[in-house]
């Protein structure tokens, strides 16, 4: 089966058109009372990896659901006005929350540039989250 588009594709699309945070500049803005981390990635990648202190999780699926307030799941967080910047592992579903994010016409966006994997190895502070 041929796809129109590929996945390279549309992180290609969205990287266009997003902004990513360098991740020293991600660890700067850590613990601005004005920044919302979310944490795009599944539970189980918390409890086994642990998360930025302070992060909301938001996991994938939920996203557009949760920033819109016509939406039976809206989360308060998302009306305040605050930056809000995405990551998840490897900064590919975040490019792409991201760029939904900021095409429903929340802002300020933007995502942390390699994710937590490339947090974590730039010495960004990281919290245990214990299993449910």
């Amino acid at each position: 089966m041929a796809l129109a588009k590929g996945y390279k594709d549309l992180l290609a699309e969205a990287n266009a058109r997003i902004e990513t945070l360098p991740t020293a500049a991600a660890i700067a803005r850590h613990g601005d009372p004005e920044v919302v981390f979310v944490d795009l990635r599944d539970r189980r990648e918390l409890e086994r990896e642990g998360r930025i202190p302070g992060a909301f999780h938001c996991p994938r699926g939920m996203l557009e659901f949760w920033i819109d307030p016509d939406s039976p799941y809206h989360k308060p967080i998302f009306a305040e006005p605050k930056t809000f910047l995405f990551y998840c592992a490897s900064a590919w579903r975040s490019a792409l929350a991201t760029q939904a994010a900021q095409d429903m016409g929340l802002a300020p966006v933007a995502h942390v540039d390699g994710g937590f994997k490339a947090w974590k190895a730039a010495g960004g502070p990281v919290e245990k989250v214990e299993k449910r």
